[in-house]
């Protein structure tokens, strides 16, 4: 590893450091062992995973099973029905890829919906925030805007949004984003979603028993449905979300445990819904909130965020991230906090009984999420800020039940909310916005590649250690780092959104970035928004210079603490989208398979120029990406770095610009 490996923000852990890297964790596990407390930590240590399920070898899709392939002679031993291990391990990762995206893409039709009650006028308080976006995505959408006012527009977009889930046949609209090549490609192999319902339906009855029972075109159905949740369900719910909230630009905030306040009141909202969100933060900001606070001896209400509900509410209003996915109970034994308001998606349900522990009201919103028996306040979307003026309340009057507190001091700045959008305005300006100099410094080496950290934590890996070592590592050796959900935060809590971190980068990108004037890691959003990874991407190839595809790109997806079926549906569409994705911490879901794994490396590789492999070591993670970096420098003949040229005033001349 590179001498840069351990600058910036938190250290390598010590040898005895065995469930995280991060000071806070360490300091509230103690608490929880004190007291007994049981935690996602702690139920990871006692609980072993299934090894035979662990590896996708176990069918129970029918009566007929469970039947578990296991032995020396796996490869050659079949289920009851006859199935195969490369059968029964693809039919497992496709119902998981279908499962997570399910869950972004009705995340996206959330959204669509409530952006047409905002147009129809039936949600109070809540307006269109950015009416350049809303022009532009009816433009995606076919829409003519011509002589309509904001809220028509709204209306037909959403109407146009929502037609995407139910539709049938022909195509979803956004794949005519991707790079021409990749569009043709995906409809050669017989991929291109035909609606993102349908999709996520049929790889389901794909994997019903007796149905396909073929890999390849089993595989074929997750592809599909990723690509529809990718290009379809998650782009249309970033895009959307922008209309309604704002596009993203940088903010400062910062990110930790620390972030919590004793005298005041604590609310942490924790979820992935913005809509929420937004509410709670315009009541807590309330004068009729803050006073009811003060007069209870609180001297205001702060409102911190854990996992992608913290993304969006940090990137748009600066909310500051009180952890990522593992810090969700641990902020419940701080003792400080009042509130933890839920929506959906990643919610442990132990988070009830720790909450039991401590005057914290836990509070679920959402009617598709019950959380064991929390308090359960169904969120009205006509009525949000009422609704959310209710919650707050009940959290502020909750602060005269607090006992003794335990708030840990760590905390880091940070610089989130680089939207794509806003990333080509900083690199070209108002006037010419272009990802031009990006393509320029990557075909002058300057910039070695481009590398999307993202994902998920996981309490069987050392805690925030993959993703800090992967992205200290890449940027060390000059590879412009995007990060999005858990793998954001972790790299906010240990310093790595900042501008600062550029003296820890390579000399190459460390001069790009101080020249532009942006990070070397770059804070794009919460998980949907690896729909913006894909925006960046094809607008790179529309650029010119690099290829005609996003497949031979000098880029690569990693996901160093991987958990969730998201983040499968994540690399699935990614990976089709021609883009090589790494994961590390636990292995592979279809490691029983040996045909299985060598399908989704070479075999993947083959069809859409992406792969998906598995790689416990963030070491290993690191130097396979810089391999596939400089294989695709090298296909692109950028393999040499080029020296700077100063134009005199003859060659100025000469441009034709």
């Amino acid at each position: 590893m590179s001498e840069d490996s351990t600058k910036g923000g938190t250290q390598a852990p010590e040898k005895d450091q065995r469930v995280s890297i991060d000071p806070t964790a360490a300091e509230m596990l103690k608490i929880a062992e004190e007291r007994d407390i049981a935690t996602v930590f702690s139920r990871a240590a006692a609980m072993k995973p299934c090894p035979i399920g662990a590896e996708g070898a176990c069918c129970k899709l029918c009566s007929m099973g469970p039947c578990r392939i296991s032995g020396k002679d796996k490869e050659s031993k079949r289920g009851v029905c006859g199935a195969t291990l490369e059968t029964i391990a693809a039919r497992n990762f496709v119902r998981q890829v279908a499962a997570g995206a399910a869950a972004h893409s009705d995340h996206g039709r959330d959204v669509a919906l409530m952006l047409k009650s905002v147009a129809s006028g039936h949600v109070e308080g809540v307006t269109i925030k950015d009416e350049v976006k809303l022009v532009r995505v009816a433009g995606f959408l076919g829409i003519d805007i011509e002589g309509k006012d904001v809220p028509t527009l709204a209306g037909e977009v959403a109407d146009a949004a929502l037609a995407q889930f139910g539709q049938q046949t022909g195509e979803i609209i956004y794949a005519a984003r991707a790079p021409k090549k990749r569009l043709e490609l995906w409809r050669k192999l017989g991929v291109v979603p035909r609606g993102v319902d349908r999709e996520i339906v049929e790889a389901l009855h794909r994997t019903a028993a007796g149905t396909d029972q073929n890999h390849e075109t089993l595989m074929d159905g997750a592809v599909r449905a990723a690509l529809g949740s990718g290009w379809g369900g998650s782009m249309l719910a970033t895009d959307l979300q922008d209309i309604l909230f704002g596009t993203p630009t940088p903010v400062r905030s910062a990110a930790n445990l620390g972030v919590l306040k004793d005298d005041q009141v604590n609310i942490m909202i924790h979820g992935h819904e913005p809509l929420l969100s937004s509410m709670v933060l315009d009541a807590a900001r309330s004068q009729e909130m803050i006073e009811l606070a003060r007069s209870l001896g609180a001297t205001g209400i702060n409102v911190a965020g854990i996992c992608c509900t913290a993304n969006e509410a940090l990137m748009r209003q600066g909310v500051p991230p009180a952890g990522n996915m593992l810090h969700q109970e641990l902020a419940v034994l701080t003792g400080a906090v009042e509130a933890m308001i839920v929506d959906v998606q990643c919610i442990f349900q132990g988070l009830v009984e720790v909450a039991n522990n401590f005057h914290t009201l836990l509070i679920s919103t959402s009617p598709k999420a019950r959380i064991g028996d929390s308090i359960h306040l169904t969120f009205d979307e006509e009525r949000p800020r009422e609704a959310a003026m209710d919650i707050v309340r009940q959290a502020v009057e909750n602060y005269s039940n607090r006992g003794e507190t335990h708030i840990p001091t760590a905390s880091e700045p940070l610089v989130a909310g680089f939207s794509h959008e806003y990333i080509r305005y900083m690199l070209g300006g108002k006037m010419r916005a272009s990802f031009r100099p990006l393509n320029d410094n990557i075909i002058n080496g300057r910039i070695r590649g481009l590398a999307a950290v993202v994902g998920c934590s996981n309490p069987r890996n050392v805690q925030d250690l993959g993703v800090t070592q992967v992205v200290r590592e890449l940027i060390a050796n000059n590879v412009l780092v995007v990060v999005t959900g858990c793998a954001a935060i972790t790299s906010g809590k240990h310093g790595l959104l900042t501008p600062e971190t550029m003296q820890y980068a390579g000399a190459g990108l460390a001069e790009v970035c101080e020249t532009v004037g942006i990070p070397p890691v770059l804070h794009v959003g919460s998980c949907v928004d690896n729909s913006r990874i894909l925006t960046i991407l094809s607008e790179v190839v529309e650029e010119g210079g690099l290829g005609d595809d996003i497949a031979g790109l000098p880029a690569v997806g990693i996901s160093p603490e991987w958990f969730s079926e998201k983040a499968l549906e994540i690399a699935t569409y990614a990976m089709a989208s021609g883009v090589p994705v790494l994961f590390g911490g636990v292995g592979s879901p279809v490691s029983g398979s040996d045909t299985l794994v060598e399908y989704m490396s070479s075999g993947w590789w083959e069809r859409y120029g992406g792969l998906l492999e598995f790689h416990s070591d963030p070491a290993d993670i690191v130097t396979r990406t810089l391999e596939l970096i400089d294989s695709a420098r090298a296909a692109l003949k950028i393999d040499t770095t080029q020296e700077r040229v100063l134009f005199d005033m003859d060659m100025r001349r000469e441009l034709n610009v």
